[in-house]
């Protein structure tokens, strides 16, 4: 059985918590018990149990968000239990007995825990109410897994699960005590050593409590999934789960959930050798551990606190230790902690060259690992097996019945099954091949209708006629000299669209040729008011660096007409290549135009309205390109903003994969 995870350590200066101490501490837990027990119930609560007893509840929530301050104090409980029998409402008998059960659970008095739950499930089944029913089963298997009752407590816990799942409609209630129901048993396979299996449980009983919002369920959850995963030696991933549980914790304030969880890290520290860093935590956990008074915990702390002082050569303290946690695991019979603290005493009588004490410590403590283990696996065999997973094997056999009767049909009809299998394989790889060709036609289509589509933007009459025009006024104007050299451009640049617009990529060094030829073409219409700028970093090689062809002039084109055409005084557009990362370049085009909100505006109070479809074009291309890589494209349109908030223009940024 593996130790569970309390470890405790406090810091090698820190004074030794003497016996007397502790003595004197449980006596003043044992008088406050005492005192509680002895005080008067209050006129307010007795007037709240005659109102919850004529009213009746019957779930437990309904109880539970009135009673619950006082659920945890005994004597409001046995008074709310004689009250509740005298009247007959089991319901809130079962309620407190239930709370009392825990209370005695927690102080490791396991008998008189068992007795009241008892009499709680006995409350219930009167009651007829299958909620608390479920909730006191759950309540004795947990007390049974306490004390290392593995089979009685498997018992009872997978009880409660069959009963919670046989309600179609289950409540809230019924729920939570479901995901109680396989954390229990989590815990149990645990115990076992079967950790996948306890992991499949927790996950389970996790993903219920997120259902519900049941944030110390998560807790709870996360906390054992860790345990899990520290006995199968993931330390790290561990340590994971533990710090989620401890951040649960805090969120709901659990005083045990902290002190668990941080014993817990503490544990991962010691097992990595960082004694430190778990002292640094477990030095102000001692009190708080102490204030619980659950006698479990504080016996695996002395025996952790007696390990951790081991492993620093403090043999004299870490004696004082381990003995006063062995003497508690005796008192209240916890096997698995004896066993431990045999096992260090051992090792720490080795160190100190006490042979004949090691050896005795040792024998003992293999005395107790051997029944604990021969009762475990007796268990697990005897029982899980074959009790739990009857079910499993029945449907095993009739299935194996099943095929025997199958393969008897398909060795008297082998031949026509054969020629059937055959067809069918070959009707199938056909209708396959049909579906992936239709596919690729598709695709086809959807590549040749946006090559259509874009090539039209690039070369839409509006752009023609006005670059004609242009070039026009220079031959009206007897500039034959910027006729010739602007009619250059223009043929160049119609043929460069042409040649790309065939092409699924280019290298950036032409599409920063076709884009420039473009510039200065548009710029002819702007009278060159257009300071067209363009920067590539150092790093990147235009001519080795691939981009899909001809998407940037429909960005350009939206810089100008929506941006700067109706721009007063210097009007700019920069563009900047450059390597975000290994696997990215980013194309960055900047305008200080009149910005969106202004370019809608304008937009819509002109009778003829441009509408730009080049960019959507563009996006669509990219996200087609972006199957063939193993990265996507992306595209950003930021709006430009001084301190004012008065617009400073638009910048478009491509986010390109270069593999």
């Amino acid at each position: 059985m593996n130790f569970p995870s309390l470890f405790f350590s406090i810091s090698c200066r820190l004074p030794l918590l003497n016996i007397g101490r502790f003595f004197f501490f449980l006596a003043f837990s044992t008088l406050s018990l005492f005192k509680a027990n002895s005080q008067e119930v209050s006129e307010e609560f007795k007037r709240i149990t005659d109102s919850l007893i004529k009213a009746a509840p019957v779930t437990y929530q309904e109880l539970d968000s009135i009673l619950n301050p006082k659920r945890s104090d005994t004597t409001y409980m046995r008074f709310f239990d004689m009250e509740s029998a005298r009247k007959k409402y089991f319901i809130g008998q079962s309620y407190a007995l239930n709370q009392l059960g825990r209370k005695y659970r927690d102080i490791s008095d396991y008998s008189k825990a068992v007795a009241l739950h008892e009499k709680a499930l006995q409350a219930a089944v009167d009651a007829n109410n299958l909620e608390f029913r479920v909730y006191s089963l759950n309540m004795l298997g947990v007390v049974y897994r306490r004390s290392d009752a593995i089979k009685i407590a498997l018992d009872y816990n997978q009880e409660a699960l069959e009963l919670a799942e046989s309600e179609e409609n289950p409540s809230d209630g019924l729920k939570r005590s479901i995901n109680v129901s396989l954390n229990s048993i989590g815990n149990l396979y645990s115990i076992l050593k079967q950790y996948d299996i306890a992991i499949a449980q927790f996950k389970k009983s996790m993903a219920l409590e997120k259902e519900l919002g049941n944030k110390l369920g998560l807790a709870i959850n996360y906390q054992n999934i860790g345990e899990c995963l520290e006995y199968k030696g993931e330390l790290e991933e561990a340590l994971h789960y533990y710090r989620t549980s401890l951040d649960y914790n805090n969120e709901i304030d659990s005083d045990k959930g902290r002190v668990i969880c941080k014993n817990s890290i503490a544990q991962i520290y010691i097992k990595q050798n960082k004694l430190a860093q778990a002292l640094e935590i477990l030095e102000p956990n001692l009190l708080a551990a102490e204030s619980l008074g659950d006698m479990s915990i504080i016996a695996a702390i002395n025996i952790n606190i007696g390990w951790a002082l081991m492993e620093l050569k403090q043999y004299a303290e870490s004696e004082k230790y381990l003995v006063t946690g062995l003497e508690m695991s005796k008192k209240h019979h916890l096997p698995s902690y004896i066993a431990h603290a045999y096992n260090y005493l051992s090792k720490l009588y080795t160190y100190e060259g006490k042979y004949q004490n090691a050896l005795e410590y040792y024998q003992m403590a293999e005395k107790f690992n051997e029944e604990i283990n021969s009762e475990v696996n007796r268990r697990y065999i005897n029982d899980l097996i074959i009790k739990y997973e009857t079910e499993k094997k029945t449907n095993q056999i009739e299935a194996l019945a099943r095929e025997n009767e199958f393969m008897n049909l398909r060795l008297r009809k082998k031949t026509n099954t054969l020629i059937i299998g055959a067809l069918g394989m070959a009707l199938l790889t056909f209708i396959l091949y049909i579906l992936y060709r239709q596919k690729e036609l598709k695709n086809e289509k959807q590549i040749l209708t946006l090559e259509q589509s874009m090539l039209r933007s690039q070369m839409n009459p509006h752009f023609l006629f006005n670059s004609l025009n242009s070039i026009k006024l220079y031959i009206i104007n007897n500039e034959k000299k910027n006729a010739v050299h602007y009619l250059n451009k223009f043929s160049k640049l119609v043929r460069k669209i042409l040649e790309a617009s065939s092409l699924k990529e280019i290298s950036l060094a032409d599409e920063l040729e076709t884009i420039d030829l473009y510039m200065n073409i548009e710029n002819i219409r702007f009278s060159h008011e257009i300071n067209f700028t363009v920067r590539v970093d150092e790093p990147i090689d235009e001519h080795t660096v691939k981009i899909p062809s001809l998407i940037l002039q429909p960005f350009l084109e939206n810089a100008l007409w929506h941006g700067l055409s109706s721009k007063e005084g210097e009007k700019k557009i920069h563009l900047h290549v450059s390597r975000e990362n290994e696997k990215f370049i980013q194309i960055s085009i900047t305008d200080n135009g009149v910005g969106r909100e202004a370019s809608e505006r304008i937009k819509e109070s002109k009778v003829l309205k441009r509408k730009s479809i080049g960019i959507d074009i563009t996006k669509e291309r990219l996200a087609n390109f972006s199957k063939d890589f193993e990265n996507s494209f992306q595209v950003e349109i930021i709006d430009l903003y001084d301190s004012n908030k008065v617009a400073l223009g638009t910048k478009v940024v491509l986010h390109i994969p270069t593999h």
